[in-house]
């Protein structure tokens, strides 16, 4: 099944494009040419960029102890499973503690590098980084791959905290929600919310219907129209009906 998932809020957006950088770092980190550590050092760049939000620290710490109080209330549950629900607090708790113990803004360790800097505003001009601009980096990157990795590892460690507690409140958020089988008759689907909140809704399809979910949704109303692909690549209208699982996430 492909996922869709929609942000109804700023908040989650931030999350979620957190999220997406943060695997796209980790797959690339862990490759050995010197161009994919380079997509890696500015993926921590672009982290940096949307991670800028001051509060951003202490939003995570409030919805790690506000989601630690509401699973704590469960423990007399009988019906819980005792040991997952430790490990979850346990979690919890340790990455509060990680990102309690973080000094400062959030990547400030990196803003102030200088070395690292200079080829932060190189990276943001088309073609920027070329040895010709950069001829330390250029130097750099003639290293080892393991050496370049332990390097990019070592300025990526302070961050790791803030990404701990991102994973855990974005799977809270997802386990949240009930899957729903529905089908979008000629490709359109609507539904009335009457004004409750969630915060995510996810989308899960069979890609061999080549059907694209175009969303839309507020705390009144949801509409999902679908689309297809032609020749072109560009997008058209759904004919058919669409058998989908729809998902409303709140925690």
């Amino acid at each position: 099944m492909t996922v869709y998932e929609y942000p109804f809020n700023e908040r989650i957006r931030t999350l979620l494009r957190l999220e997406d950088l943060y695997e796209k770092y980790r797959f690339f980190v862990a490759q050995d040419h010197h161009l994919q550590h380079h997509v890696a050092l500015a993926t921590i760049y672009e982290m940096l960029e949307v991670a800028g939000r001051a509060d951003l620290k202490s939003d995570l710490l409030q919805e790690l102890e506000r989601q630690k109080q509401t699973l704590v209330g469960f423990k007399s549950n009988p019906n819980v499973e005792s040991a997952r629900l430790n490990e979850v607090l346990a979690d919890i708790e340790s990455t509060s503690a990680a990102l309690i113990s973080i000094q400062g803004k959030t990547g400030q360790h990196i803003r102030d590098n200088e070395w690292l800097m200079s080829i932060r505003g190189r990276t943001i001009i088309p073609g920027g980084a070329c040895e010709f601009d950069l001829p330390s980096y250029h130097a750099w990157q003639q290293q080892s791959s393991s050496q370049r990795r332990a390097d990019i590892s070592g300025w990526f460690a302070p961050l790791e905290p803030l990404f701990s507690a991102i994973t855990i409140i974005l799977r809270l958020l997802r386990e949240s929600g009930r899957a729903s089988h529905i089908v979008a008759t000629a490709g359109s689907f609507q539904q009335m919310l009457q004004g409750r909140t969630y915060q995510l809704l996810r989308v899960s399809l069979d890609p061999q219907l080549a059907a694209i979910p175009e969303i839309s949704a507020n705390k009144y109303v949801l509409w999902i129209r679908f689309t297809t692909q032609g020749g072109d690549n560009k997008p058209k209208a759904y004919e058919g009906d669409v058998p989908f699982d729809l998902t409303l996430c709140n925690f």
